[in-house]
């Protein structure tokens, strides 16, 4: 569970989550950080201030954006990150690596994103979540390229388990359905960036007629949080090259995982019944 301050998140998993939301000093302290983390455990704030060439209340602004107190405080969850980040450096795919070893290594990448992932996920925005889809009349998700085929999963999933859902993953027909909604509907926009435009605008269109808004995303403070009434955030770094990156539909795809168990483990009943109705659907599909 992702704690209020902070102190048990990787706080550079948590600099990456915030990172856009940043202002532009505060993304240099961000940058050299990133760049410098085995040096930062050894600085005053002084000492780090002048190195970036800010001043002191931007680097603590920029620990408490982060949710910790202060300085010490972040320089200590630096400092336990470190053996993490040893661990990582190991992991990273060089040219010349043989199969089995790249194999290995993006299995032990994969395997850190979703550490990462249950280490910024907030116990009780899944609470709510489940609270809010149970008693919803649909559910709707929307997504994007790769976040498409994620609410595509997240729609077969549900439907499984008997409720009435829909994904959409092209523009005008999540603005449609966006705006026939109502307050008896929960929507999920589905963004590893959180600024893909055309989900952005679906939300804030469900938003506006009283939907209830959960977005699943890479970072804790961007457009499609602003119309959000929860947050689910997955840990996976994302550059403009890498869209749709396996590692960011795998972070994905666990936040759903632990959500939809939430919710089946809720209506344990209803769930079942529906999961055996369609299992036995389809029993003649198959050899």
């Amino acid at each position: 569970m992702q704690a209020e301050n902070g102190k048990n998140s990787n706080p550079l998993v948590l600099i990456s989550s915030n990172y856009k939301s940043m202002t532009k000093s505060e993304q240099k302290v961000a940058d050299y950080i990133n760049e410098k983390t085995k040096e930062v455990v050894y600085l005053t704030v002084t000492d780090l201030a002048e190195k970036i060439g800010v001043g002191e209340t931007t680097v603590l602004r920029f620990c408490r954006k982060l949710n910790y107190r202060g300085y010490q405080e972040f320089k200590m969850a630096i400092a336990q990150s470190l053996v993490v980040l040893d661990e990582q450096i190991e992991t990273e795919v060089k040219e010349g690596d043989s199969i089995d070893v790249m194999a290995s290594k993006i299995t032990q990448q994969n395997t850190k994103t979703l550490k990462d992932s249950l280490e910024i996920l907030a116990f009780d925005s899944i609470e709510k979540s489940m609270t809010a889809i149970t008693k919803a009349n649909s559910v709707h998700f929307f997504g994007i390229g790769s976040s498409g085929i994620t609410a595509q999963d997240a729609e077969h999933r549900f439907m499984r388990m008997g409720f009435n859902v829909y994904q959409s993953s092209d523009a005008h027909v999540m603005a449609m359905k966006a705006s026939l909604v109502s307050k008896q509907d929960v929507v999920i926009g589905i963004s590893t960036s959180g600024s893909t435009k055309d989900v952005v605008d679906a939300i804030r269109i469900a938003k506006e007629n009283n939907a209830y808004v959960i977005c699943i995303t890479n970072h804790a403070r961007s457009p499609i949080t602003q119309y959000a009434d929860v947050i689910l955030l997955a840990a996976s770094k994302e550059s403009p090259l890498q869209g749709g990156a396996y590692s960011s539909k795998i972070a994905q795809l666990h936040v759903l995982d632990i959500l939809t168990k939430a919710v089946e483990m809720e209506r344990k009943d209803e769930s079942f019944a529906s999961i055996k109705k369609t299992a036995e659907a389809v029993l003649d599909k198959m050899y």
